[in-house]
């Protein structure tokens, strides 16, 4: 989308640059990653970042405009978590680059989150493009790394001692995200730790470290809680549902409050119409719409294609939500010529004491297939995976 951009980086573009890459990713968090890397950056203008902050301030002021009680609908009755907070910590929205009726580039919201995404991880991506590719310090990100770590390390840790805060995965040695995990440890000095292993005597959660039996006092979570039922023979002493002594950033009850659950409820010029499928008007033409799981997570569960058919076998249509269709555009040229479309995932911080949610990083994906997800492309395309965007004039 920028030409003087674009043009410099294929140009200066090789596989063994690429190899490199993710070498010096690997020294810098001990991991290579397990899901793909795109080759290239997307290069975008500050006119279209104006068009992304333009709707994500209007999302955030119609999310803070809801009567009092709204999200709570969305918690499923046997995922209800106790001590919820006022605000999310986290906040991600995502939009698909397109192309308008009157050939404009704009975004579409896709959908959005009060779930930790790659934070640490995409901060120290965006820094090694630039180490590799020169040219791209003049349009990088201008928060620099300590105040990127100082915001992190203020909404994560807190006032706490680092050993009594603690990342919480699901056997996390197994996720895809194992390498934010571990850039988040060496930002922090906090550890991660399994569900399987967090202890519980009373209202209090320990972790054991060398033998040492540590108390847990603030959780950076990372469990999806309605993904734990569908775990076999899993051995737990800590119940998200019950009474516990600590604290949760983000709360568990926050990734079903933001999430498809709202989109039905939000309007914008970027924000593509949306129903409960209950609620899916005669008028409305299905074959227009794509049918989505309201608490899917990494495209799971989406239906590109609806019929009358597949619908009316659902059950649960509360728990389902029917989007109208985006058409993504190709707008990023490879080294071969053949183009790549794309998403972008912005990623926010909502501080207790702020009313707003702050913008520290964003997350690209690119694709060639029909879904813009990592597990959909491909083996052999180039300019596809995980991505991060510059923006320039």
């Amino acid at each position: 989308m920028i030409p003087k951009y674009r043009k410099q980086f294929n140009q200066e573009f090789s596989q063994e640059k690429y190899e490199k890459f993710q070498q010096i990713l690997k020294v810098k968090s001990g991991l290579l990653p397990a899901f793909r890397l795109s080759e290239s950056p997307m290069f975008l203008t500050h006119e279209f970042k104006n068009k992304l902050i333009d709707a994500s301030e209007s999302i955030i002021d119609q999310i803070k405009a809801l009567p009092e009680g709204t999200l709570e609908k969305a918690i499923p009755e046997n995922c209800k978590v106790p001590n919820d907070t006022a605000k999310p910590h986290f906040f991600t929205i995502d939009f698909g680059i397109c192309r308008s009726e009157n050939g404009e580039i704009e975004p579409q919201l896709i959908e959005l989150q009060a779930f930790p995404s790659l934070y640490a991880f995409q901060k120290v991506f965006e820094d090694t493009f630039s180490e590799m590719y020169h040219f791209l310090e003049e349009i990088k990100s201008k928060m620099p790394q300590d105040e990127f770590q100082n915001y992190i390390r203020e909404l994560i840790v807190g006032d706490e001692n680092p050993e009594n805060v603690i990342l919480l995965e699901i056997y996390p040695e197994k996720q895809k995200t194992a390498i934010d995990f571990a850039l988040t440890e060496k930002l922090l000095g906090i550890k991660t730790v399994c569900l399987t292993k967090v202890k519980k005597e009373g209202k209090k959660l320990f972790y054991e470290n060398d033998v040492q039996k540590i108390q847990i006092n603030r959780i950076y979570n990372r469990v999806i809680f309605d993904e734990l039922d569908r775990i076999p023979d899993l051995q737990l002493e800590f119940d998200f549902r019950e009474e516990a002594d600590v604290k949760w950033i983000t709360h568990p009850n926050w990734f079903f409050k933001i999430s498809k659950f709202l989109l039905p409820m939000l309007k914008h010029q970027f924000v593509p119409k949306s129903y409960f499928l209950h609620d899916f008007p005669e008028s409305e033409n299905l074959e227009n719409f794509v049918l989505k799981p309201l608490f899917s997570f990494a495209g799971s569960g989406v239906n590109l294609n609806p019929t009358k058919e597949i619908t009316e076998a659902i059950e649960d249509k509360e728990n389902y939500i029917l989007q109208r269709k985006v058409t993504y555009e190709p707008v990023f040229e490879d080294i071969n010529g053949d183009f790549s479309k794309a998403e972008i995932r912005l990623l926010y911080i909502w501080r207790e004491q702020d009313e707003r949610p702050i913008l520290l990083e964003n997350l690209g994906r690119m694709t060639k297939a029909a879904m813009v997800n990592v597990d959909f492309n491909k083996k052999d395309a180039i300019w596809i995976g995980s991505s991060n965007a510059f923006f320039a004039d």
